[in-house]
């Protein structure tokens, strides 16, 4: 793919420092049906099934850190925000299950 970026992996410390310091927009690629169930704390959801880079919310100069439950779908979400600069080039290693085995909190729930 012509447009594909680097995928720069970030570990769930490191998730969790960047959200704490207002630093990331965290963007939980899942459907919407799994997001319901589990979260990470202020991750905003927009399913893979649906995705396009345009209809990202706004990131006020955040950074843009996509996750979904293992990693395969969140390094998909961002190649296909291709070559746009700048643009979301990282994902959450290992997704949510890596933040839970990490020992980090979850919401669960509507």
């Amino acid at each position: 793919m012509s447009g594909a970026r680097k995928t720069q992996d970030l570990t769930a410390h490191e998730l969790r420092a960047g959200l704490a310091a207002s630093e990331i927009l965290l963007i939980d690629v899942r459907e919407p049906d799994e997001f319901a169930l589990e979260r990470i704390p202020g991750a905003v959801n927009v399913p893979l099934s649906t995705f396009s880079s345009d209809a990202l919310p706004e990131a006020g100069g955040k950074r843009v850190v996509f996750h979904c439950a293992g990693g395969k779908r969140s390094a998909s979400a961002v190649d296909r925000c291709g070559a746009a600069e700048p643009g979301p080039d990282a994902q959450l290693a290992g997704g949510i299950a890596a933040w839970k085995a990490a020992g980090l909190p979850t919401d669960r729930g509507v």
